[in-house]
């Protein structure tokens, strides 16, 4: 048995922080599911959404600062504090920029949504879920080569984001004429990037946290 593996025998069970973990992992897999859904509905219809989609970006806020103020009154954590503090604001930029993006539609009236941006929800959405699911797999650190699996994952859809956001930039400006219309899609694609990039500084923190749980 491996040293860490003894002292994870006397370790207490988190009842505090991987609850939190949870909740704003789940949180943030319904915001991606309602901007996926968003962006795929009808003019009419995206109203409804935004408001939604701002409401679970601000549940992830509280969730984050929760966590913070667990962290100023808890001695023990489940695993080292620097890597708690950056797991849950890399949660909270993903939302931010999910929701940032939604913004964005809705303020700046894009009323052609691309199949881009189509592209980019559905990997965002994706991404989202495996982090959900790195999370679980992390808990009591029972299956650290699944959460291995899923940070690669993570990984190559950031990578398949940021091909689809330079092709998409490209065709805008090859065949876009209005220069307003530039300036919305490209700042839409670029929220949608940026949250995907953070997706994979959470993957980074998950992939942390197991090689030194290993």
């Amino acid at each position: 048995m491996s040293v860490n593996s003894f002292f994870k025998l006397f370790t207490p069970r988190d009842k505090t922080f991987f609850p939190l973990f949870e909740e704003s992992s789940k949180t943030l897999i319904n915001l991606a599911e309602l901007l996926h859904e968003c962006v795929n509905a009808p003019l009419e219809e995206r109203e409804d959404y935004f408001a939604q989609i701002s409401n679970l970006e601000s549940k992830i806020e509280f969730l984050t600062q929760k966590t913070n103020l667990e962290l100023g009154k808890n001695f023990i954590t489940p695993f080292d504090r620097e890597d708690i503090y950056s797991l849950i604001k890399a949660i909270d930029y993903v939302a931010d920029n999910l929701n940032g993006a939604a913004n964005r539609i809705n303020i700046y009236q894009v009323d052609k949504i691309t199949k881009s941006i189509r592209k980019i929800t559905a990997v965002n959405l994706e991404a989202c879920q495996l982090i959900g699911e790195g999370i679980e797999n992390l808990k009591d650190f029972k299956n650290l080569t699944r959460v291995y699996e899923i940070c690669e994952r993570i990984n190559k859809l950031e990578n398949k984001s940021d091909r689809i956001f330079d092709k998409a930039v490209q065709e805008i400006f090859e065949n876009e004429t209005d220069a307003k219309n530039i300036i919305k899609y490209k700042e839409v694609l670029s929220s949608l990037e940026s949250a995907t990039d953070k997706c994979k500084s959470v993957a980074n923190v998950l992939e942390a946290v197991a090689v030194k749980h290993s």
